[in-house]
C-alpha cells in the first residue's frame, strides 16, 4: 500500500475545508444525521431556494427554482434550504457542554427578513417548532411560506409575522423588491447566542395587481334610523375611510366584520362587512374577560365583595386542590384582574400547564386553575403573564358572591341599565357563565359598553358603574416594567401613534382582532370587530386600521 505523505494529507483536509463552505457546513457532526445525498443538495449547500409547487423535493428539478414570485390570493411559496448538517450539530458548535436533547430544548433557527439591503424582520423562531428527530437528523429545511390549501406549518406563521405584523406588506405593497432570507442557529444560555449563516437565498417578489371595487364597496355606509345613539354632526376625514374601505373590500385587511366609532358620546361611523349588519352578534372572544371586571367592581360597590384585596383562601379551601402551597393562599382578586397571579399558567406558552388549550377539554375549568403549581419565578402581583384560566376563577367567584348567579346578575345591573337585550353568553362546564371569552352582541351595544367607561361609568344619568372602579381599571399596574404588557384590571392599555402624536387608551381586545377602544384624552370610543381567529395579522391590522385611517380621520 502506498503512503502519502503526512504534508500532502494535511494540504488535502486544508483544501476540502475551504472549498466553498465554512466547517460549520461540513457533513460530520455531534449527533448522527442524513448527510448530503443528492446532486441538488451537494450542488446548493448554504443556498436557499424558491418553488411554486408542492411535489416532494425528490420530483422537483433545479428548472423549479424561482427567480421571481408574485404574491395574490390562494398561492403557493416554499422555501428549501440545503444545509451541511444538522440544526442540533450547528446548536452544538455554540455550546459543547449540552447534551443533544438539552440543545434542542434551548435552540432553534433564526430568520431574518432583508428586503432591498434592508433588515426588515428577524425572528428567533420558538423551542416548539419542528420535532425533535427532525432537528437531530435533517440537513435540508423545507416549509412552506404561502399555501393555497392552508397547510398548518410554522412556515406559514412564520410568513404572516414578518408581513402582517412586521412591516413586510408594507414594504411590498408596491412595486417589484428583492427579498433575502438568512437563516441562522441561535441558543438561548442565559443570554441569546446566534451562529454564523446556515443557509441564504433571494428571490424578486411583487404584490399581484388588485381587483377594482365598486363605488358601493367604498362609499361610507349611511347610518340607518332606530340606532338608539343620537347622531354627531361633527366633521371627519371621509377620504380616510374610503380608503380604508377600499382595502377591507379588497382583502387588505380581512375578515373585519364591523366598525363603530363614537365620538363625545353620539354616534360618528357605523359600517359593516364580510356579510354582517347591525342584528348580527359578534363573537369577540376575550373581549369577555373585561366584562368580568366591570361584574366584580360592582359586586364590591354593592358588598357582595369585600375589595379586591380578597384572597383566593376566602373563597375556597385549596388545601383540597392539588399543588397546595401557602403561596396559593395569598393570591388575591387584584392579581388575578391584572393577570399576575404567580400561577404556572401562561396562555403564550403552549408547553404551559396553565396554557387555557390545557383547560378547556376538562371538565371543571375552576379546578383545572386551582390544581395548578405556583410559580416560584413570579410574585404574585408583579409579573404579567396572559392567563385564561385566571378569568374563569373570577368568573366563579362572583357567580358564588351575588344573588341570582353572574348571569342573572350582569343582565340585572349591567345589561338593563345599558338597554342591552340581545346577547348570548358562553358557558363553563359547571354552566356558569364563561368570563373567559365568547359573550355575543351587536357591534351597537359593544359601544355602549365603551361609552359607559368613558363616562366614569354613568349611563343616561344613571352611575351604574362605580366611578373609582372605572379609575381603577383604566390603570398601569405595570409601568415600572418596560418589558411587560401594559395592562389594567381586564383591559389592555395601548398607545396609538398618529403624526407623532401619543393617543393612549384603554381596551377589551379578543381573539381575531375584536376591540372594543376607550381613549384617555381623546372624547372616542371605537368598536372593530372581526373574525380574523387564530390569525397572526389579526391584532396588527386593526392597530394599521386604527393608526392609518380610522384615528387621523376623526381626532381633534
Amino acid at each position: 500500500m502506498r503512503k502519502i505523505p503526512f504534508i500532502l494529507m494535511l494540504h488535502a483536509i486544508i483544501v476540502l475545508t475551504s472549498c466553498g463552505q465554512s466547517s460549520s457546513n461540513l457533513v460530520s457532526g455531534f449527533v448522527n444525521h442524513k448527510g448530503i445525498s443528492t446532486p441538488m443538495h451537494e450542488g446548493h449547500v448554504g443556498r436557499i431556494v424558491f418553488m411554486s409547487n408542492t411535489r416532494p423535493l425528490k420530483d422537483c428539478n433545479e428548472s423549479d427554482f424561482l427567480s421571481s414570485f408574485e404574491i395574490k390570493e390562494s398561492s403557493d411559496l416554499n422555501f428549501t434550504a440545503f444545509m451541511g448538517n444538522s440544526l442540533t450539530n450547528y446548536l452544538h458548535e455554540l455550546d459543547t457542554t449540552s447534551t443533544a436533547e438539552e440543545l434542542i430544548q434551548k435552540g432553534n433557527f433564526q430568520f431574518s427578513f432583508i428586503v432591498d439591503d434592508s433588515l426588515l424582520y428577524t425572528e428567533n423562531l420558538n423551542l416548539g417548532a419542528g420535532l425533535p428527530a427532525q432537528k437531530n437528523e435533517n440537513t435540508i429545511l423545507r416549509k412552506p411560506f404561502l399555501s393555497s390549501t392552508n397547510i398548518d406549518s410554522w412556515g406559514r406563521f412564520l410568513w404572516m409575522r414578518f408581513y402582517y405584523r412586521n412591516g413586510g406588506e408594507a414594504v411590498l405593497e408596491t412595486g417589484t423588491h428583492v427579498l433575502k432570507i438568512e437563516i441562522r442557529p441561535y441558543l438561548k444560555n442565559g443570554e441569546i447566542i446566534v451562529g454564523d449563516i446556515i443557509a441564504e437565498g433571494e428571490i424578486n417578489i411583487k404584490m399581484a395587481e388588485l381587483d377594482k371595487v365598486s363605488e358601493e364597496q367604498i362609499a361610507i355606509q349611511s347610518i340607518q334610523p332606530n340606532s338608539d345613539w343620537k347622531l354627531s354632526s361633527a366633521q371627519y376625514e371621509q377620504e380616510k375611510i374610503r380608503a380604508l374601505n377600499e382595502k377591507i373590500a379588497q382583502n387588505r385587511f380581512k375578515s373585519i366584520t364591523s366598525i363603530v366609532v363614537i365620538k363625545n358620546g353620539k354616534l360618528l361611523i357605523e359600517e359593516y362587512f364580510n356579510g354582517a349588519n347591525r342584528r348580527t352578534l359578534h363573537d369577540t372572544r376575550s373581549v369577555g374577560k373585561s366584562f368580568a371586571s366591570t361584574m366584580t367592581g360592582i359586586a364590591i360597590d354593592e358588598g357582595h365583595l369585600k375589595d379586591f384585596n380578597q384572597t383566593l383562601s376566602e373563597f375556597y379551601d385549596l388545601t383540597r386542590f392539588t399543588n397546595y402551597s401557602s403561596k396559593k393562599d395569598r393570591v388575591t382578586l387584584k392579581s388575578l384582574l391584572t393577570m399576575s397571579s404567580g400561577f404556572e399558567g401562561s396562555d403564550s406558552d403552549s408547553d404551559s400547564p396553565g396554557n387555557e388549550e390545557n383547560m378547556y377539554p376538562t371538565d371543571d375549568w375552576v379546578k383545572f386553575a386551582l390544581d395548578l403549581p405556583m410559580d416560584d419565578m413570579k410574585e404574585i402581583g408583579e409579573k404579567w403573564d396572559y392567563f385564561t384560566a385566571g378569568a374563569v376563577v373570577i368568573g366563579d367567584i362572583v357567580d358564588k358572591s351575588v344573588p341570582g348567579g353572574l348571569e342573572k346578575y350582569a343582565d340585572e345591573k349591567l345589561f338593563k341599565p345599558l338597554g342591552i337585550s340581545n346577547y348570548k353568553w358562553q358557558y363553563t362546564p359547571q354552566d356558569v357563565a364563561n368570563t373567559a371569552g365568547g359573550l355575543q352582541m351587536n357591534a351597537l351595544d359593544f359601544a355602549k359598553y365603551g361609552q359607559l367607561y368613558k363616562n366614569n361609568g354613568i349611563w343616561k344619568r344613571r352611575q351604574v358603574l362605580p366611578s373609582d372602579w372605572v379609575k381603577r381599571t383604566m390603570t398601569n399596574y405595570f409601568p415600572e416594567a418596560p418589558d411587560q404588557t401594559a395592562y389594567g384590571l381586564l383591559f389592555w392599555n395601548q398607545t396609538f401613534t398618529v403624526n407623532k402624536r401619543p393617543y393612549e387608551a384603554f381596551l377589551c381586545s379578543g381573539n381575531g382582532g375584536n376591540k372594543i377602544i376607550v381613549f384617555k384624552d381623546q372624547p372616542l370610543v371605537i368598536v372593530i370587530t372581526a373574525t380574523a381567529y387564530g390569525q397572526p395579522y389579526g391584532h396588527s391590522q386593526v392597530d394599521q386600521m386604527l393608526q392609518n385611517y380610522i384615528l387621523p380621520a376623526v381626532v381633534e
